[in-house]
């Protein structure tokens, strides 16, 4: 179903190092300063266990990267993941990736983004509750204005806020290792003396929690209509950003750990102010909050520049509203669906509603990115003499073990938390009847009456 709703097509203009940088800005928001002190504490303190579930984690997100990469090479259109799960599995599924997303998972989180934002100011400077409402807007209403006028002034910003917020965490990580105290006894603070059922559990369970951390790289896929020589471009820049995430996370991770020490490490809430603080003093707060100032502004910002695209090609598709394919002639970008989105996240930001929604919801996501994996065995099973520039290494393992993960992730919720996954299953669903009355008048506009026969 392609019957295009647009004015006009959207410009490639993203190259390698746009989109390194966007991967690598829209999955670090404020995780990775609070939850390596989670992670410490759930694998009992042992510092070799906590790196190992880094490094687990971001090699699981690597094999969906490499996955990712052959169907962004493949079909290297607007829409990314929906696109890949719409041609492999059919329209329903991956409508209801874009109803759930656009409702609750992106705005959501964009939401989550900009009231995170106004909370970090008040650690900084005393503000009243009207005006972190207003600072929580006035993040949306920038970074959408930002995206509205073009993708490569929007591009332009993520790769100085990503370059500085990374860079950032590099000398953090570095500088934490070279001048921090190494613990007296390595030997006993590196591994549990004994492998039991719960150390297993223990570190099932903060690899749940890492897995959400490493979340965000699949939403550079939205981007790859308007990535230019898309076909070798993109396969390199997501590998490249998620091997670069995994690096940077296992500096600040073990940087952190050397500036406190495991025990203290592991019983930190704010592990990078407390780390920082250790060796900079009173100060440390203040740099650390002014740092995720700019990592969540960023996060934001990569959100505002993907997501509208996969809501762009569902009204394309005739399967959302129809202004949102609608190109700016003047910017060149999808300017009413940006708007959309921005708006709506808005409305979830001062109403406070994202975070119950969140909760719910967020871990549905992971089923999509599961089918996303599992679109590579269908599509190579569908279009066999496909061009493909660029093939999963490993196949068939990679993605099997990427849609394992994934599938781990959602078990996990199912089973641990039945309420809130069938609430947030509930939501998705509910999507159903929107998808069914779109599809319908999308045939009814296809149909071309006969032309009346003429009056003699």
């Amino acid at each position: 179903m392609n019957t295009p709703a647009a004015t006009g097509d959207l410009r490639r203009t993203l190259g390698f190092r746009d989109l390194v940088l966007l991967a690598m800005g829209t999955v670090i928001g404020s995780g990775i300063y609070l939850v390596p002190g989670v992670v410490l504490r759930q694998t009992g303190g042992h510092t070799g266990s906590a790196m190992l579930v880094w490094i687990v984690a971001g090699g699981l997100s690597l094999l969906g990267a490499l996955t990712y990469a052959e169907l962004g090479a493949m079909k290297p259109d607007a829409g990314g993941l929906y696109a890949f799960i719409r041609d492999a599995f059919g329209p329903l599924p991956a409508f209801l990736f874009g109803w759930t997303s656009f409702f609750v998972i992106a705005s959501g989180s964009v939401a989550t983004l900009a009231v995170a934002f106004s909370g970090y100011v008040a650690q900084i400077v005393p503000i009243a509750p009207i005006a972190s409402r207003v600072i929580a807007i006035a993040v949306i209403v920038l970074t959408a204005a930002i995206n509205v006028r073009g993708t490569r002034e929007s591009a332009t910003v993520q790769n100085w806020t990503t370059g500085l917020k990374v860079g950032a965490l590099l000398v953090m990580g570095i500088g934490l290792i070279a001048f921090g105290h190494p613990p007296r006894d390595a030997a006993t603070t590196l591994w549990p003396s004994s492998v039991t059922p719960s150390v297993l559990t223990g570190f099932g369970t903060a690899m749940i929690g890492v897995l959400w951390a490493y979340e965000g790289w699949q939403y550079v896929t939205f981007s790859a209509g308007e990535t230019l020589d898309p076909q070798r471009t993109f396969p390199r820049a997501i590998t490249v950003a998620t091997a670069a995430l995994i690096v940077t996370y296992l500096l600040a991770s073990f940087g952190y750990i050397a500036a406190l020490g495991p025990d203290a490490a592991a019983q930190s809430d704010h592990i990078a102010a407390d780390a920082v603080g250790a060796l900079l003093g009173p100060i440390a707060g203040k740099l650390v909050g002014a740092l995720i100032l700019v990592s969540i502004f960023s996060a934001a910002n990569g959100l505002l520049l993907t997501a509208p695209r996969m809501y762009y090609a569902m009204a394309r598709d005739g399967l959302f509203f129809k202004r949102l394919a609608v190109v700016d002639k003047r910017f060149g970008t999808p300017a009413f669906a940006i708007s959309a989105i921005a708006l709506w996240a808005a409305v979830l930001a001062v109403s406070g509603t994202f975070e119950q929604l969140l909760t719910y919801v967020v871990f549905t996501g992971w089923i999509f990115y599961g089918l996303g994996g599992l679109a590579v065995l269908q599509l190579r099973r569908k279009e066999p003499d496909a061009n493909r520039p660029f093939r999963v290494p490993g196949y068939p393992i990679t993605p099997l073990l990427f849609v394992a993960s994934a599938a781990l992730l959602v078990g996990n919720t199912v089973i641990a938390q039945p309420v809130r996954a069938a609430a947030g299953i509930t939501v998705m669903l509910a999507g159903m009847p929107a998808f069914y009355l779109w599809r319908a008048k999308s045939h009814r506009a296809l149909i071309v009456l006969p032309p009346e026969p003429m009056e003699r």
